[in-house]
């Protein structure tokens, strides 16, 4: 990749003192907007603390971490605190890790685009990772992360095709595939808060430096598991035109301001040279809902 395009500390969206002195465990870039860093991936809660059932968990995070998610929540919200629904971006390993079990436990609703669902109710996997994308170990590594999906049936539910979100008034989902067939951004319109999963991203995913310390870019969506690269830069393109204030990412640290908003449109408007890589499966062969080959069979 031919580019990067950092972006300064001093536009992270949250306030590392303020984080310490109200010690949840989240970070918080609006009074009703926070997210969890897991290592290599983040959770993010909306809703106002001490809602009690009035909030929402946005993506799982990784295997092995349901307790983490459920403390922080607790300490946000309240005790027994559990949240009206979980919202998928996607149903990568690194987002649905939890699901199952955090689902089982609070017995809620699991809302997810359709192109999605598959993933998430047990009858396909995702295609194979591409390792040979380059930028680092996480890319070489990527043929041992787990693709297989997880059932959440009985829970699952797909998102309405209004773009409302159910358990959120005053947002709305996006579409925003390339990532995944069925990859969705989240968008509350009256202070420009988004949510972007992994559609684009504010770390170099496919290094182990990068992901672990989280150094701040601009940066496409993670390359080794990105199955159609047309349809990514697109989503990019479309969620650029909105000049977000606060995005929050799946990887990486939340931003807000003027200079990320520069560096988003020039990831929009540069895309091909920043974000595609030069070579790779999905490069010149991507996935398609419509032909089977986004769904090889679990």
């Amino acid at each position: 990749m031919e580019h990067e395009l950092p972006l300064d500390p001093t536009a992270r969206a949250d306030d590392p003192r303020q984080d310490d002195e109200r010690d949840d465990g989240t970070h918080e870039v609006t009074p009703d907007v926070a997210y969890k860093r897991q290592a290599i991936v983040n959770v993010a809660y909306v809703g106002r603390p001490g809602a009690e059932r009035g909030w929402v968990l946005i993506d799982a995070g990784l295997p092995g971490t349901a307790g983490q998610i459920v403390d922080a929540a607790e300490k946000r919200f309240g005790s027994g605190a559990r949240p009206a629904a979980i919202v998928m971006t996607h149903g990568h390993f690194d987002h649905f890790g939890a699901l199952e079990e955090l689902a089982e436990r609070w017995q809620v609703p699991v809302y997810a685009h359709p192109l999605e669902i598959p993933y998430l109710n047990g009858t396909a996997c995702y295609p194979p990772p591409d390792p040979t994308v380059g930028g680092g170990l996480m890319s070489l590594l990527s043929p041992l992360y787990p693709r297989h999906p997880v059932d959440v049936s009985r829970w699952l539910q797909p998102l309405p095709g209004s773009g409302a979100i159910p358990p959120l008034p005053g947002w709305r989902w996006l579409p925003s595939p390339g990532h995944t067939p069925g990859h969705v951004s989240f968008w509350r319109e009256n202070d420009r808060t988004l949510i972007v999963g992994d559609a684009f991203i504010t770390t170099m995913q496919e290094s182990a430096y990068s992901a672990m310390t989280q150094e701040p870019e601009m940066h496409g969506p993670p390359a080794y598991f990105t199955q159609d690269w047309k349809a990514a830069h697109a989503s990019v393109i479309r969620l650029a035109t909105l000049n977000p204030e606060i995005v929050v990412c799946g990887h990486g640290r939340a931003m807000h301001g003027p200079q990320m908003r520069q560096a988003l449109h020039r990831l929009a408007n540069d895309f091909e040279s920043i974000a595609i890589p030069t070579h790779g499966r999905y490069v010149t062969a991507p996935t398609h809902p419509e032909n089977g080959t986004a769904y090889p069979a679990a």
